[in-house]
C-alpha cells in the first residue's frame, strides 16, 4: 500500500444522503494537510483498516472532524466520537472482487447483483471490508479478496464474484479449522482472512441491524443526548467506575407519535452492537394473575443472558400508566417493573429505554433517578431538521432537476419524520401512475416537482389532521378592497413569523391574539384564510359550537387539545370562527360557557409564550364577548372589517368577475355605485345570479344535451346583472 503520512481526526456522522457510499468528508484544512483531492481514496484506520472516497465537507465542519457512514465505522471499527489515523493512498482499478453474500441471500439472484453493482460503482474497497446495500433490506456483504491485491476501485468492468454466506463459512471453520486441516482460516474464494477481525453469527438475539445515525434526520441535538446516556455505558463502562458513579439504568424519550423515539432506540443499539429487545404492551399483559409479570422477568433475564443489552418499552404508557386505587393488574405490572429495574446491575450493561407520546400518563415512579435517569423529548423538526429527513428518504429516489428539497422543508411546517416519509413515497406513487398512463420504461421513471405538489395535497401533517379541514392557497389577491385592513393583519401575523429576528433585535413581542370584527358577510373569515395562505403556515380553523359539549369536562378537553395539536404543527394559525358563540360574558353565559372561557383564558396567555403559534378570532357581537378576553396579552389587537364603500364593491367585483365571461355592455363602476349597503358576501351572490341567468339564456336556447356545444355563447351582460340585483338585496343598512 503506497500511504503517505497520516492525520488524527474525530469521527462524525455523515451526512444524510452519502450514507452506504463509502465517503469520507474532510474539512479544507485536512484535506491541504493530507495532500489530496476531492474523489481520491483515503486510509481510514481505528481497530482495523479501511478505505473510503474522499469529499468535501461542508461549511461550519470542525477541521478535526471527518463524516463517514455507519458502514465505513464499522469496518475501521470506531464508533462516533472516537479518533481515527486518515492517510492518502493510492488504488488501482479492481479486475475482479470475491463477496460472501449474505445469509439466505443466494449468490445467483440476480437483482442482488444488480443492486450491488449499483451500490459498489466508484468505490474503493479493501478485503474484509463489509458492504451494506441500502436498497436491499438484508445483512451487509463481505469482501473476501480482490485481484489486484487490494485496495481497489470498483469499475463498470469489475468482475464481481458471489460466493456463498460468509458466516456458514465460518461455521464450517470452526468445525473444521484445527491446526493442520487444509481449510484453516481460508474461507470460500480462497483468500487468507483472519476471522477475528469479522463479528460472525451466534446465538444472541439479533441487534437492531439496518438502522444508522444516518437514517435519522433533524434530530441530531437529540442523538447526543441518547448517546451519552446509553452508548457510553454500553461501550465505556469503565469511565463511570473511575468516576465512582453508577452509569444510567434508563432513558425515557418522549413526543407526538411520528418523531423518531423507536428509530432512535434502534439506531443506538446497532452502533454499539447490542442485543434490541422490543417490548409491546399487548406481548406483556394477560389475563391470568401472574402471568403478565412472569413475562417481563423473562425480558430482563433474556436482556443479562446477552449483554450488552438494550431493552426497549415501546408506548410505555400502555405498560405502566399512574397507579389507581384498586385498579389490579396494572398495579402489579408497574411494581414488577420497578423492582426490575431497581435490580439492574451497576456495569451498565443493560439499559432500558421507554418510548410514550403520552409522558404525563406515566406512573410517576419511574419518572426519577435510578429509574429513568433523563427524559428526552423528541419533538416536531423544524425547517433543517425536515430537510434533512427529506435527504434521507430521497437519497435513492431517481428526481428531477426542478425538485427542490428546501423548498419543501419550509412548506412542511408541523410534519414530522412520519409525515415526510408519506410525503415521499405518495410523490414515488404519484410518479409510478404517470409511469403507467405513459408506458414509461424502468429506467425513465423519476420524480418531478408535480408528483411531490401531488404529494402535498394529499399528506397533512399528523399533528393536525383532526383539525385542518383546508389548505388556504388564495392570498389577499382574493379580497377586495380593505386595504388598511389587510396591511394591519400583515403587520401582526405575517411579520412576526417572516421577520423574528428582526423582533428579536428590537426586543419587541409580536400581538398574541387579533381579533376580527365587523357585520356579517364583510370578508372575516375570507382574510383569516388568505392571511395564513400569505404566511405560509398552518391553518387551524376551529369553529365555535364545535367545541360545546354538554359532558362536564369536554368542552375544556376539547380547547385543549386543539392548542396542543398547534403546538405541535406550530408555525400555525388558530382561528376561532364566530368565538361569541363560546366566549360570551360569563355573567349571562351558562355554565359550560363560563367553563370554555375559563380554559380559553389560560390557554391564550400560555399561547403568548409561543412566538409560532397565532390566535385569530372573528365575531360580528364585539360587545357579546367576555372583556377577559379582550385586554392586553390576549386578544390585544382589534380589527374591524368594516362595510365595502364604493371603491372596495369595485374591487371586491374584480375578484368575482375576475374569470366570468363579461359582455362588452356591463359597466362594474355603475354597478359599485349602485350597491350601498351590500356586503362582500352579497356582492359575491349577485355575480354568483348574474351567472345563473347566463347560463340559463343559452340553456333556453338550445333546449337539451346540445346546449353543451354552445358554451362559448356563454356571457354575462348587463341585463343579467339587472336581474340578479333585483333577486339579491342587500344584508347592511
Amino acid at each position: 500500500m503506497n500511504a503517505t503520512a497520516g492525520i488524527e481526526l474525530t469521527v462524525r456522522s455523515a451526512e444524510k444522503r452519502d450514507a452506504g457510499r463509502g465517503i469520507a468528508r474532510l474539512p479544507e484544512a485536512a484535506r491541504q494537510r493530507l495532500g489530496v483531492l476531492s474523489g481520491d481514496a483515503v486510509v481510514v484506520e481505528g481497530s482495523r483498516t479501511t478505505v473510503a472516497k474522499l469529499w468535501p465537507a461542508r461549511a461550519g465542519v470542525p477541521d478535526d472532524a471527518i463524516l463517514v457512514d455507519a458502514g465505513t465505522r464499522t469496518n475501521a471499527g470506531v464508533a462516533v466520537g472516537d479518533t481515527v489515523t486518515v492517510r492518502a493512498t493510492s488504488v488501482a482499478d479492481a479486475d475482479s472482487i470475491t463477496l460472501s453474500a449474505p445469509t439466505g441471500v443466494d449468490p445467483a439472484n440476480e437483482t442482488a447483483r444488480r443492486e450491488l453493482r449499483r451500490a459498489l460503482d466508484g468505490r474503493p474497497l479493501r478485503t474484509g471490508d463489509r458492504v451494506r446495500v441500502e436498497s436491499l433490506d438484508i445483512d451487509p456483504f463481505v469482501v473476501d479478496g480482490t485481484r489486484p491485491d487490494d485496495p481497489v476501485r470498483v469499475t463498470e468492468s469489475t468482475d464481481l464474484e458471489l460466493t456463498g454466506s460468509r458466516a456458514d463459512d465460518a461455521a464450517a471453520d470452526d468445525d473444521a479449522g484445527r491446526p493442520g486441516d487444509p481449510r484453516e482460516g481460508t474461507p470460500t474464494g480462497g483468500t487468507d482472512l483472519d476471522l477475528g477481525e469479522l463479528p460472525l453469527a451466534d446465538d444472541r438475539p439479533s441487534p437492531a441491524t439496518g438502522v444508522t445515525y444516518e437514517d435519522i434526520g433533524g434530530l441530531d441535538d437529540e442523538l447526543d443526548l441518547v448517546r451519552e446516556m446509553i452508548e457510553l455505558p454500553l461501550s465505556e463502562p469503565e469511565l463511570f467506575d473511575r468516576l465512582g458513579v453508577d452509569p444510567p439504568k434508563g432513558v425515557l424519550l418522549h413526543g407526538p407519535p411520528g418523531t423518531g423515539k423507536t428509530l432512535i432506540a434502534k439506531a443506538v443499539a446497532n452502533e454499539v452492537d447490542a442485543t434490541f429487545l422490543s417490548v409491546s404492551g399487548p406481548e406483556i399483559v394477560s389475563k391470568y394473575k401472574g402471568d403478565s409479570e412472569e413475562r417481563l422477568r423473562a425480558v430482563f433475564e433474556e436482556a443479562r443472558e446477552h449483554a450488552p443489552a438494550i431493552v426497549f418499552f415501546d408506548e410505555i404508557d400502555s405498560v405502566a400508566p399512574t397507579r389507581e386505587d384498586n385498579s389490579g393488574m396494572e398495579d402489579r405490572i408497574v411494581g414488577q417493573l420497578l423492582s426490575l429495574m431497581d435490580g439492574l446491575e451497576a456495569r451498565g450493561e443493560v439499559i432500558v429505554i421507554g418510548a410514550t407520546n403520552r409522558v404525563d400518563d406515566l406512573d410517576p415512579a419511574l419518572r426519577r433517578g435510578g429509574r429513568f435517569d433523563r427524559e428526552i423529548e423528541i419533538g416536531v423538526p423544524g425547517e433543517a431538521g425536515r430537510r434533512e429527513i427529506l435527504d434521507v428518504h430521497t437519497r435513492r429516489m431517481p428526481t428531477t432537476d426542478d425538485v427542490d428539497l428546501d423548498r419543501m422543508a419550509a412548506r412542511t411546517h408541523g410534519f414530522v419524520g412520519a409525515d415526510l416519509e408519506s410525503l415521499v413515497t405518495e410523490a414515488a406513487m404519484s410518479a409510478l401512475r404517470r409511469a403507467r398512463r405513459e408506458s414509461l420504461p424502468t429506467d425513465d421513471i423519476a420524480v418531478t416537482r408535480a408528483d411531490f405538489e401531488s404529494a402535498m395535497a394529499a399528506v397533512d401533517p399528523s399533528a393536525m389532521r383532526e383539525y385542518v379541514s383546508e389548505t388556504p392557497t388564495e392570498g389577499f389577491e382574493s379580497v377586495g378592497g380593505l386595504g388598511e385592513t389587510k396591511a394591519t393583519l400583515e403587520r401582526a401575523v405575517t411579520w412576526p413569523l417572516t421577520y423574528g429576528p428582526l423582533f428579536d433585535a428590537a426586543d419587541a413581542d409580536p400581538p398574541t391574539g387579533i381579533l376580527l370584527y365587523g357585520p356579517p358577510g364583510t370578508g372575516k373569515t375570507l382574510l383569516a384564510r388568505a392571511v395564513a395562505a400569505e404566511s405560509g403556515v398552518n391553518f387551524v380553523r376551529v369553529r365555535g359550537p364545535e367545541l360545546l359539549d354538554r359532558y362536564v369536562g369536554e368542552s375544556e378537553k376539547a380547547v385543549r387539545e386543539v392548542f396542543d395539536r398547534a403546538r405541535g404543527a406550530a408555525p400555525a394559525i388558530v382561528f376561532f370562527d364566530e368565538i361569541d358563540a363560546v366566549a360570551t360574558a360569563r355573567d349571562d353565559a351558562g355554565e359550560v360557557v363560563d367553563r370554555v372561557v375559563s380554559q380559553l383564558l389560560t390557554e391564550f396567555d400560555a399561547a403568548a409564550d409561543n412566538p409560532g403559534l397565532i390566535v385569530l378570532a372573528a365575531t360580528n357581537r364585539k360587545a357579546a364577548l367576555d372583556p377577559a378576553l379582550l385586554r392586553t396579552g390576549r386578544l390585544e389587537s382589534h380589527v374591524e372589517v368594516p362595510p365595502p364603500d364604493e371603491a372596495a364593491r369595485r374591487a371586491i367585483l374584480d375578484v368575482h368577475t375576475r374569470d366570468k365571461p363579461l359582455a362588452g355592455d356591463v359597466d362594474l363602476d355603475d354597478i359599485a355605485g349602485r350597491t350601498g349597503g351590500y356586503s362582500g358576501a352579497d356582492l359575491a351572490g349577485v355575480c354568483r345570479e348574474a351567472a345563473v341567468r347566463a347560463v340559463r339564456t343559452v340553456a333556453d336556447a338550445y333546449p337539451g344535451p346540445a346546449a353543451n356545444d354552445h358554451a362559448d355563447e356563454v356571457a354575462l351582460t348587463a341585463a343579467h346583472f339587472e336581474a340578479a340585483l333585483d333577486a339579491v338585496g342587500p344584508s347592511l343598512s
